[in-house]
């Protein structure tokens, strides 16, 4: 199978949020080819490169969002009035209060999709006067939003060049044969811009498309656009934009995948179908935190530690609050705080006020009058003398803490599961999905609950440990890389199922070659009778056991753990033929799949 993987400021470069797992993806599913079809987000990034690529990425290219990207084509007449047609749909269905337009909007921006491919131009016509005045008067027709009738000529300007940026996918020279036309299948990083050239590639070639959010684009875009200097007007007209595509980004993608149950509630209320979505949990490295989770030594029983990056949604400045607290009752108790290091004036100067605080909070003690001063409450990098690992820094404490008061996927919560460790949350986030019932969580904002819980802990060795045990177990089964991995293998087993392999295959010479594409099979149920005992475990040398399972509980769109009477449950089972030597664009000739056993009961996940 060829997939066309689609990144916006990530994978491949050596930069970016979706570099990591795009890269264990990739590298894990290396019975499949992928194209690389990436967009960088400013010049320090192309200039730093991009990270190792496996030999399964067979091609990768790239375009910038940063800089201008004229092709030099000006419209006449006639082009310039089809363009006007299609913009006008656009900057209506934007400006108009409700969300009822998502065809007007679809009818815009595949009227320009087709426009851009077949004449070019679309970066200077959407920077143009003519689509200034569409623009001004979407903005005052009647039924428009009210933000968005105050708008001024330097808002239009703003908006105009924000949403060529946006828009910028529909002017590439990448929906071609030699594109996103060879593709089976698009798998879009993120949602947004990232997932525009994947629309356009089921628009124009009939390729399925896939959508990965392990944090959701339209949220993102919120709370990015609350702190940005901009009017009123603007962040109106690109929260509406944003809100329109990602409704039809939803529309048109086959299957959704969320990171997590908060993720999947931002989707639904987003336009996105429930049928379509498919929780799979971010898969992270278990392997490096082994030594620690696996252990016998359990921390320092005293000491409460905090892993993460200094900046205000952490909120830090209630941890230090409920950690006074905390040393009014537990004299010995210490609180270790490991971040990385700090970047831009706003972390700087909020880990500044930390210190400040946590110095008049906690005075330096001594013991007697000959000894030298301790504060309680220290603030270490990673990589220091006493953590030169991140799992060192786990290991220093028997409790660990989260105090968040903003968190998508708390990934430092499923480490400090990974390593045995008792926990401490606030309810933000997917805290309660990812915890389980394996930690203590309490509200946001509260340093006496905080408080309680880490007290409650720190007096019982007995609950820390069992606890820990739990957290640890639970992280394996759900949040590892090989869970990640089987499900991703069996939503693209799924996907191209439904829609098979479309384009010829042909030799080195041109000619066709029969069977050149092995056949994709999706068979719902179990392929062998329960009752036919432990041999019926595979047939013909294929495993019955289902590949693939899409996290747990209710979210999860599959069962495949075992009923309350013990039996198995049934789920869905993904098959791919073989590979066979040489695959299926050398020229050598795949046999035709063997007939596949009738499942003697068949249930759909």
């Amino acid at each position: 199978m060829r997939i066309g993987l689609l990144t916006d400021g990530g994978y491949p470069y050596a930069t970016g949020e979706s570099r990591l797992w795009c890269d264990r993806l990739v590298r894990g599913l290396a019975q499949h080819d992928f194209d690389v079809y990436a967009l960088s987000r400013s010049a320090q990034q192309v200039e730093q490169g991009w990270i190792q690529l496996p030999p399964q990425v067979q091609r990768v290219r790239t375009a910038p969002l940063w800089a201008p990207e004229d092709d030099g084509h000006t419209y006449g007449r006639r082009d310039r009035r089809r363009f006007l047609g299609h913009f006008k749909e656009l900057a209506a269905a934007v400006c108009a209060d409700g969300d009822d337009h998502r065809e007007a909007f679809a009818e815009g921006l595949y009227g320009l999709a087709d426009l851009g491919r077949e004449r070019g131009g679309l970066y200077a016509a959407l920077r143009s006067e003519f689509a200034v005045r569409v623009l001004e008067s979407a903005c005052r027709a009647p039924g428009a939003r009210r933000t968005v009738h105050a708008a001024t000529v330097p808002d239009y300007l703003l908006f105009a060049d924000e949403l060529e940026r946006s828009l910028r996918p529909l002017s590439l020279d990448w929906y071609g044969d030699d594109g996103l036309g060879a593709v089976d299948l698009c798998h879009a990083a993120s949602g947004g811009t990232a997932a525009l050239p994947g629309l356009l590639a089921k628009r124009f070639f009939g390729a399925p498309l896939l959508v990965t959010e392990y944090g959701v684009h339209l949220r993102a875009h919120y709370l990015s656009a609350g702190g940005a200097e901009l009017s009123a007007p603007v962040r109106a007209l690109l929260a509406a934009f944003q809100r329109r595509l990602a409704a039809e980004v939803y529309a048109q993608a086959s299957v959704i995948t969320p990171g997590n149950a908060h993720a999947r509630r931002w989707q639904e209320k987003c336009g996105a179908d429930r049928a379509r979505l498919r929780t799979v949990h971010p898969g992270m490295d278990s392997d490096r935190f082994a030594a620690v989770g696996e252990g016998a030594d359990s921390g320092d029983p005293h000491t409460l530690v905090w892993i993460g990056r200094i900046e205000p949604a952490k909120d830090l400045i209630a941890l230090l609050h409920a950690f006074a607290e905390v040393r009014k009752e537990e004299p010995l108790a210490r609180l270790r705080l490991f971040g990385a290091p700090v970047h831009g004036a706003e972390a700087a100067t909020y880990l500044t006020h930390c210190k400040a605080l946590a110095a008049q909070l906690f005075p330096d003690e001594a013991a007697d009058a000959h000894a030298v001063g301790d504060n309680p409450v220290s603030f270490e990098e990673i990589g220091g003398p006493e953590a030169p690992e991140l799992a060192d820094a786990y290991a220093t404490g028997g409790v660990v803490v989260l105090s968040s008061v903003i968190e998508g996927f708390p990934i430092s919560l499923v480490e400090a599961m990974f390593c045995g460790r008792a926990t401490v949350s606030t309810d933000v986030g997917a805290v309660v999905e990812v915890i389980g019932g394996t930690g203590l969580v309490v509200p946001p904002r509260n340093p006496r609950a905080l408080a309680d819980a880490c007290l409650a802990l720190l007096r019982d060795p007995e609950r820390r440990a069992r606890l820990g045990a739990a957290a640890r177990a639970r992280a394996l089964e759900l949040f590892t890389i090989d869970q990640n991995l089987a499900a991703f293998r069996g939503i693209y087993l799924e996907l191209i199922s439904h829609s098979p392999v479309r384009r010829e295959a042909v030799d080195e010479d041109g000619a066709p070659v029969p069977f050149g594409h092995p056949a994709e099979a999706h068979m719902p149920g179990r392929w062998t009778d329960r009752t036919a005992g432990p041999a019926s475990g595979t047939v013909s040398g294929v495993s019955s056991r289902p590949e693939s399972g899409h996290g747990s509980g209710p979210e999860s769109g599959a069962s495949t753990g075992p009923a309350p009477d013990g039996r198995t449950t049934p789920g869905a089972v993904h098959h791919k033929a073989p590979r066979w030597a040489g695959g299926p664009r050398t020229g050598h000739v795949a046999p035709a799949t063997a007939d596949i056993p009738t499942p003697a009961k068949e249930a759909r996940a």
